[in-house]
């Protein structure tokens, strides 16, 4: 569905935005700031992000945030700045991200939402697909109102690579041992201090805290060679999933022992933790929040 601005009318103020049969770009030469209420939506949005720089907008590169903002705008008429629940690295795919904007209040109440959602994936997809979108309570937050992101990453073990897979998954080319993999999961649920599995921020006022709890993870076989492992925690540090999947990889393939992870958790060195998984592998895969889950 096509929204084009309609030439002002005396039967009454300008009527906005109004639907064509349809879908192609939009000219909006110089979209106008935002006037009047706002009203606060959330996106739910899968995406591959093999072609992305990432999701975080950045002026020069191609972000999935940087695509999504240019073509709200576009439908809309007016500039937007989004709000993510987690930003992805480079490479690294979601299922189940959540997006959360204000929106003219005039504009979104002519726009229907199934009508917002056919637009925004007529200008992104389909690298970048909005699966829902949804009028929210004005405190809503995509990142701060998160109770917990769930994330899953894929490895193929067979020798001979897979094509179907090879943008979403980390062709491995050996067998792990299943049992040793679930053995060395069991370490990482509950509250610990993460310095061995994540990448430290760079901050002036002092060292973040890298502390993190995880509620669930675990290995499940998706088909015959192709492993998932899956993790839920309340909120997760940079790299900590790939250096975590690395690390048991290295379990699995019997380089490390499933013994080995308490200690190298309590012993908060990166250098002791495995290799980071590639990030291909990654799957943002579902944001929960109060009564509702992506």
């Amino acid at each position: 569905m096509v929204y084009f601005r309609r030439a002002a009318c005396p039967e009454g103020p300008d009527p906005g935005w109004v639907a064509s049969g349809a879908v192609t770009l939009f000219d909006v030469p110089e979209a106008p700031a935002v006037i009047g209420p706002t009203s606060r939506v959330r996106l739910t949005v899968a995406y591959d992000g093999g072609d992305f720089h990432g999701f975080a907008v950045n002026a020069g590169v191609r972000t999935v945030g940087g695509d999504l903002t240019d073509a709200i705008g576009r439908v809309l008429g007016h500039p937007v700045t989004i709000t993510c629940a987690g930003r992805t690295d480079r490479g690294v795919h979601a299922r189940g991200q959540v997006v959360t904007f204000d929106a003219a209040t005039a504009r979104i109440g002519q726009v229907a939402r199934a009508d917002l959602v056919r637009s925004l994936n007529s200008l992104c997809g389909p690298a970048v697909a909005v699966r829902d979108a949804a009028v929210v309570d004005d405190g809503f937050d995509a990142r701060f109102s998160a109770r917990s992101r769930r994330y899953r990453y894929r490895v193929w073990t067979p020798a001979e690579p897979d094509p179907f897979s090879a943008r979403t998954a980390w062709h491995l080319g050996r067998p792990l041992d299943r049992a040793l993999l679930s053995l060395a999961c069991d370490p990482f649920l509950g509250e610990h201090d993460f310095s061995a599995f994540c990448r430290r921020p760079k901050r002036d006022d002092g060292e973040a805290s890298l502390v993190r709890r995880v509620l669930d993870a675990g290995w499940t076989e998706e088909r015959e060679g192709m492993l998932g492992f899956e993790i839920t925690a309340t909120a997760f540090c940079h790299q900590m999933v790939r250096a975590i999947v690395g690390t048991l990889v290295s379990v699995g393939l019997g380089r490390l022992r499933a013994g080995d992870i308490r200690g190298i958790i309590a012993g908060r060195d990166r250098a002791t933790a495995g290799d980071l998984a590639p990030a291909h592998g990654l799957i943002l895969w579902s944001v929960a929040y109060d009564g509702w889950s992506s």
